[in-house]
């Protein structure tokens, strides 16, 4: 779990760090350019035309750049991940309760935790820990298994959640830069004295518009996958639920077989020989 987190960060950080030394290289660019435009000299109208990543990259500013763009990424990474975790094929195998009957009717539910304790789909995880914690008893290890299934989908819930904060949090910064961008349009309309020019206006505008339009651009992708897992989980359970279901009668049937072979068998009564009388040994017993 440990590896696998550094793992995320790391691949994380490298990522945010490509983008920022992009970012960092381009802008003495795009800082010249704006120089020449504004000392009034003759730019060509290819020159003057701005890139896909200029123009909703850097012009959104540091909003952008520190908080949306890196959100934007960990949203890609998360649906990336939970599309390879998330499957059908890794958390309900086809056939996996009826591989697990076999194994009880063949070995019993004793030797069920050794064979199938490396497997990680739902079934064989609940059927592990109500067979570990049931204590034997056919009803505890019932309500066991059933709670089982509920902390999985619960875990599951719980690891898209983010998708979903990322969905809800995105809109609210891209907004946040938007009432930042219009911050600085006033206030460059105040140190014009109230004639400002075109280009003065235009940084302002840029981030307001820049930073709504990543917002919306984040959010609406990560609701809808987050809604899709969602129900692709509770789907997977309402599955998980019904293989298990027919598991546990033959679970209690092995469990009735054990208690039958544990009970003693009972003992044979002592015949008892006739005993003769004593006159008839004495006379027996005469020549």
């Amino acid at each position: 779990m440990r590896k696998s987190f550094l793992f995320k960060t790391v691949f994380l950080v490298i990522v945010l760090a490509a983008v920022l030394a992009v970012i960092v290289a381009t802008r003495p660019l795009l800082s010249q350019g704006r120089a020449d435009a504004a000392a009034g000299s003759v730019i060509p109208a290819q020159a003057g035309t701005q890139t896909f990543f200029e123009q909703f990259v850097i012009g959104g500013g540091p909003i952008v750049w520190f908080v949306l763009l890196p959100m934007s990424l960990i949203a890609v990474y998360l649906a990336v991940e939970h599309c390879l975790t998330i499957r059908r094929k890794k958390l309900l195998p086809a056939g996996i309760g009826g591989k697990i009957v076999e194994i009880i009717r063949q070995f019993g539910h004793g030797q069920l935790e050794a064979r199938i304790a490396e497997r990680n789909d739902f079934v064989s995880v609940a059927v592990v820990k109500a067979i570990t914690q049931g204590r034997g008893d056919w009803f505890r290890m019932r309500n066991v298994l059933a709670e089982s299934l509920q902390e999985q989908a619960w875990g599951l819930l719980r690891r898209i959640e983010w998708v979903n904060l990322i969905g809800n949090v995105s809109p609210m910064v891209g907004l946040f830069g938007t009432v930042f961008g219009m911050i600085k349009l006033f206030n460059a309309i105040v140190l014009a004295g109230g004639q400002p020019q075109p280009a003065q206006l235009a940084e302002g505008i840029s981030v307001a518009l820049v930073t709504t339009f990543w917002g919306l651009f984040i959010a609406i992708p990560a609701l809808a996958i987050h809604g899709v897992f969602r129900n692709r989980i509770e789907m997977l359970v309402s599955d998980a639920v019904v293989e298990a279901e027919s598991i546990i009668p033959e679970i209690r049937r092995s469990l009735k077989r054990q208690k039958q072979d544990e009970q003693p068998k009972p003992k044979q009564p002592i015949r008892e020989l006739p005993v003769k009388p004593v006159e008839t040994v004495h006379k027996s017993l005469r020549p």
